[in-house]
């Protein structure tokens, strides 16, 4: 009798947060919800305001040196950080926040690569700079906009991640040609009906000549990413001969 070989633990993405009943929320739908549901993948929230001392389970305080709106404590964040550290060893520990590195599709993979990843998301005008520096938190922006909470941010890394996991997609070719994946926007699709309000679908598509759609896909491809993102050309990868 042979022993039974120990079953991979799903990717796990634990998220801070005040607001655990987002959650969730669209991660629960669709490819994520199914991944969810089959175990490729586990979410666990924790409540921030749990680790609050007083009895009125204070998170935030005014700023030091004055201004609007308030700032959460870092001796109340840094508890639920610890909290997590140590079920959670070698997780990232990323802070979701408009002065972060930009998200990029590289990063994804590289934190899909891992076992998970721990989320902290933030409410008011932001975290304590000092358990930030203290705990070494990756910051990661979603873009030049600001956003009420961290929650929706979490929720779209954690959505970016779980699409590539293996089995949460159904074919493992459906994500090779996105947007990012070479460096390039995707080029446009077309299906039925081949004639929409006076526009055709462009010949090539219907001639089953595969070489000459791949390389109008390319060209496509490059065309729209030297059109809206031409900082994107430089790192394109570039086809095989």
């Amino acid at each position: 009798m042979t022993d039974a070989k120990p079953c991979k633990k799903p990717w796990k993405a634990t998220v801070l947060t005040l607001y655990e009943d987002m959650f969730p929320g669209p991660l629960g739908q669709s490819l994520a919800g199914q991944g969810l549901k089959d175990g490729i993948w586990s979410l666990e929230t924790v409540d921030i305001r749990g680790f609050a001392s007083d009895k009125h389970r204070s998170v935030d305080d005014t700023p030091f040196g004055g201004g609007p709106g308030m700032v959460m404590r870092a001796d109340v964040v840094d508890a639920a950080i610890g909290s997590q550290m140590a079920e959670n060893k070698g997780f990232p520990l990323i802070y979701l926040s408009p002065r972060g590195r930009p998200l990029t599709q590289k990063r994804v993979r590289e934190l899909v690569s891992g076992p998970g990843l721990i989320l902290l998301s933030g409410r008011f005008e932001g975290v304590d700079e000092r358990v930030l520096e203290a705990r070494n938190v990756e910051e990661v922006s979603l873009g030049d906009f600001v956003l009420s909470g961290g929650e929706i941010a979490a929720m779209a890394l954690i959505d970016a991640c779980v699409r590539l996991l293996p089995g949460v997609m159904g074919s493992k070719d459906s994500g090779a040609e996105e947007s990012f994946e070479k460096g390039l926007l995707e080029y446009p699709h077309y299906t039925r009906p081949r004639e929409w309000q006076g526009h055709e679908v462009p010949e090539v598509l219907l001639s089953g000549d595969h070489g000459k759609i791949k390389a109008w896909r390319r060209a496509e491809a490059e065309r729209i990413t030297k059109q809206r993102r031409p900082d994107l050309m430089a790192g394109a990868v570039r086809e095989e001969d």
